[in-house]
């Protein structure tokens, strides 16, 4: 490892050494005891390993300093290697008009390597080369399939509208999930596909028509407005705007541009849009009341931070997304933590799914009434004892242990002769009062030990507190 003057000496290395060097640096932290130089901590390898990603993969310091504490460093590089590389092209088999067999085997016959998506999808194809150009296919301009993320079904998936009910698609453009949503919905009920970007409607509406939805309305309101411009949905998805940290394939100018006051920008009005969608849906639907919050980010202030302020806000509860496929959202993260429910979403990675970076949750509303402070106060003080009582039992364990060990030496002690009995006789009574002594003592400084946590815990950062309050 380079010293502070060799590094501010050091000029321009080639990609390859600068690579050696983190692949070294990288092993060394993996196993820090053995492989760490005697005068160099933890701490500088970090700051090394930090600058050395920044200039090999371009990306500014926020950013790749977030997605180091996400990713453990093993599969840090899996990662940043999997974001230089745009994801495979996908379509989806529009049911309303076709079957995905029938659909497969007629792009084969023009010249389409494909193959189904995988077991979680029954209408998704992966396509791997194609001699004509997908987009313009007799097949596509029929409405027979949408050039569609992999990735974008799950969220669909996860609501699962069902026939007859009044959905609404609050960020709807440019209109795949939609389109999957009225499939889903067999064309009936009433499907509300709104965007905020009067612009992007254009391309909604067309899509609509040319895969046959006709159960939708297109509509351009602010997602905010939606509780007083309609609400009583059964079901609400809304796919939030995000910074595209999971999606950098497609736009490498994200390494750059978003930084830590964009990503609260940002995280600000996904918690808003999140409770308007709340608000919008009808808790007292026989079918429904569920919503699906989704980004195509892999930060945790705009997935779990968000999802979480929810709960804490509105009587909602997450449920399990239904989906076999993806890894579990965090529950904790770094001095962070966030409800025990947040095991049930579900995050997507580019190097472990081969899909873009996305972060899905599903709520059930319980009630139209918003939490007062005083509610939101004891959810927090119920989190915060449990994790107290966790931490008690740890320390009883450890009290027995040491009262085992105790009664362990006095029994390899042995046994005293009479002349000894009356010598220690006096000591004896010393010991008790002395172990009184020590056992007051010992409580003393459990307690002390206690507040001390407490005390801890107070100073410890909440999630709300990091993001900029409503």
């Amino acid at each position: 490892m380079p010293t502070p003057e060799e590094l501010a000496e050091e000029g321009i290395i080639s990609r390859e050494e600068r690579n050696e060097r983190i692949r070294a640096v990288l092993a060394t932290l993996a196993d820090f005891k053995t492989l760490r130089q005697a005068e160099r901590n933890r701490r500088e390898y970090r700051n090394l390993l930090l600058s050395d990603l920044c200039k090999h993969y371009k990306y500014n310091e926020f950013l790749m300093s977030q997605l180091m504490e996400i990713m453990p460093y093993g599969e840090l590089i899996d990662l940043l290697d999997a974001q230089e590389t745009r994801r495979p092209v996908t379509i989806r088999a529009n049911s309303l008009k076709t079957r995905r067999r029938d659909l497969a085997q007629t792009l084969i016959s023009r010249g389409v390597n494909l193959d189904p998506i995988g077991k979680w999808s029954k209408v998704g194809l992966v396509v791997y080369s194609t001699t004509v150009p997908l987009g313009a296919t007799p097949e596509y301009l029929a409405g027979h399939y949408m050039l569609q993320g992999a990735s974008s079904f799950i969220p669909v998936m996860g609501l699962d509208p069902k026939p007859g009910e009044r959905v609404l698609d609050m960020c709807a453009a440019p209109g795949g999930k939609s389109a999957y949503l009225a499939a889903l919905m067999k064309n009936t009920g009433m499907l509300l596909s709104n965007d905020a970007s009067k612009e992007r409607t254009k391309a909604l509406t067309a899509n609509l028509h040319r895969l046959g939805v006709h159960n939708a309305i297109v509509c351009n309101y602010d997602g905010l407005a939606f509780p007083k411009v309609m609400g009583n949905f059964d079901r609400v998805l809304l796919d939030a705007p995000c910074s595209g940290s999971g999606v950098v394939s497609k736009d490498p100018s994200v390494k750059q541009s978003k930084d830590e006051a964009e990503i609260l920008k940002i995280a600000e009005m996904q918690k808003k849009l999140l409770l308007a969608a709340i608000d919008s849906t009808d808790h007292t639907s026989k079918t429904g009341g569920y919503i699906v919050y989704s980004t195509c980010s892999v930060l945790v202030q705009e997935n779990e931070w968000v999802v979480d302020y929810a709960l804490k806000r509105r009587h909602v509860k997450l449920e399990p997304l239904g989906v076999d496929v993806g890894k579990n959202g965090f529950t904790r993260i770094n001095k962070y933590r966030f409800d025990k429910s947040m095991s049930l979403t579900k995050r997507y990675y580019p190097h472990t799914h081969n899909m873009d970076g996305f972060f899905v949750a599903k709520l059930k509303k319980l009630s139209s009434a918003v939490k007062t402070v005083k509610e939101t106060e004891k959810s927090q003080t119920s989190d915060g004892e449990e994790e107290e009582e966790e931490e008690e039992m740890e320390e009883e364990n450890v009290a027995e242990e040491v009262e085992d060990n105790g009664e362990e030496m006095e029994e390899e002690s042995g046994g005293l002769t009479d002349s000894d009995k009356e010598e220690e006789t006096v000591p004896v009574v010393k010991k008790e009062k002395v172990v009184s002594e020590e056992s007051a003592q010992s409580s003393s400084k459990r307690t002390k030990v206690k507040k001390g946590k407490q005390s801890k815990k107070e100073k410890s950062t909440d999630c709300d507190s990091a993001l900029i309050p409503l």
